[in-house]
């Protein structure tokens, strides 16, 4: 890969290490630490991904009027700042604010990177964005790992040592990204409002939305464990640090476990039998999450829900590029990235109302039961896509 990929590389694992200090963190702080609802943590949580999907919306835009250069540096000059705020006020309300903040930046790094990494890298294809992809991850791994070994002295380590990273991020990206300013291809990434609401093929944008329906459902089961989940390990008595190694698990499981996706996706190349076949796994895991009552339980379900997510998450971008008619590419890409995002705004919410009003069991079977809605809207899609072949045929 050209060194450009590789600084991006870099950059992009620095930058996730330092935000996976207290993301996964984040439900059992607000909860155990400062007392407040799962519904409520659940609120400011919807709030930080709101942020998020207000930055799919006008990333793209960003990215073609200054430039990558300028949009990451502003990007991660809010994170910092929202950072650094963190170290100081530990109250819910500045909290809040500054938890908004970094979703904010970070909203604005994460689409630029990978614009930058198409942009620099054009041949490269899939390429690019896989090597990104798995820098998230092995930063997710490092960070959540970090992470729960520093909670469990205090809290007030984690801010720290989050702003302290962003610092290094920041010069990290003053000292080597400037010289990739120039854009080979402006279009690399273009926003929702970019692209405009002009639906050009019907029938394929119905196919999109059926499809992100049930990509929305396995957001909302998914970012239980963000939330939920996390919260109720410390019901259990599990602590913080051993939480966070889940995320370990899950971030190198990602990285060390490419060579088996790539096997199965030579045997089983379509991305609707991913969908599938994820679907079924994500459901074992919580029918498995029933009876966890230990570390160890809690380790085999990640386990089992990261080999859902690694045939799920690639599946249906690559599904709506397919769909996407010429020239309408990043509008239906952005839609899947605001499904993405509104998944984990809503869950967080919902799963907080269920657990505070019923319990987390009732939870678990309300998203056994959920799960099984994915396998109806694949089918309707592909039901979709047939009859539109035939029509056209």
């Amino acid at each position: 890969m050209p060194k450009h990929i590789w600084l991006l590389i870099i950059g992009t694992a620095i930058q996730v290490t330092g935000a996976s200090f207290i993301w996964p963190l984040n439900t059992i702080y607000m909860h155990n630490e400062l007392g407040k609802s799962l519904a409520f943590a659940g609120m400011i949580l919807m709030l930080n991904q709101g942020a998020a999907i207000a930055d799919n919306l006008i990333g793209g835009t960003l990215f073609d009027r200054l430039g990558g250069y300028k949009t990451i540096v502003s990007g991660t000059t809010i994170a910092l700042v929202a950072a650094i705020g963190l170290t100081v006020y530990h109250t819910i309300l500045p909290y809040a604010v500054f938890l908004i903040m970094i979703g904010f930046g970070a909203g604005i790094l994460h689409p630029a990177m990978f614009a930058m990494a198409s942009s620099i890298w054009p041949e490269g294809g899939r390429r690019a964005f896989n090597a990104i992809y798995v820098a998230q991850n092995l930063g997710v791994a490092i960070g959540a790992s970090l992470g729960g070994l520093v909670a469990a002295y205090s809290f007030s380590y984690i801010f720290m040592a989050n702003a302290a990273i962003y610092v290094i991020f920041f010069l990290f990206v003053l000292l080597t990204y400037k010289p990739m300013e120039k854009k080979y291809d402006a279009n690399a990434y273009t926003s929702v409002l970019g692209q405009g609401i002009k639906i050009v093929n019907k029938s394929a944008f119905t196919g999109l939305m059926i499809l992100s329906f049930g990509f929305f459902i396995c957001w909302v089961a998914y970012v239980q464990w963000q939330s939920t989940i996390a919260s109720y390990t410390q019901d259990l008595g599990i602590p913080v640090d051993q939480y966070s190694l889940l995320w370990t698990i899950n971030g190198f499981l990602i990285v060390l476990a490419q060579p088996l996706v790539r096997l199965l996706a030579h045997y089983v190349p379509s991305p609707k039998k991913h969908i599938v076949i994820g679907n079924v796994i994500f459901l074992i895991s919580f029918i498995y999450l029933l009876f966890a009552e230990s570390f160890a339980h809690f380790a085999a379900a990640m386990v089992i829900i990261t080999l859902g997510e690694m045939l799920v998450w690639p599946a249906v971008p690559t599904l709506a590029n397919e769909l996407a008619p010429k020239g309408q590419t990043g509008f239906y890409q952005g839609i899947t990235n605001s499904v993405a995002t509104a998944g984990r705004m809503m869950g967080p919410v919902l799963g907080g109302l269920v657990v505070d009003l019923y319990s987390i069991d009732v939870l678990f079977y309300g998203l056994i039961i959920m799960l099984v809605i994915p396998f109806f809207t694949t089918h309707l899609y592909d039901k979709n896509v047939q009859t539109n072949e035939n029509t056209a045929a």
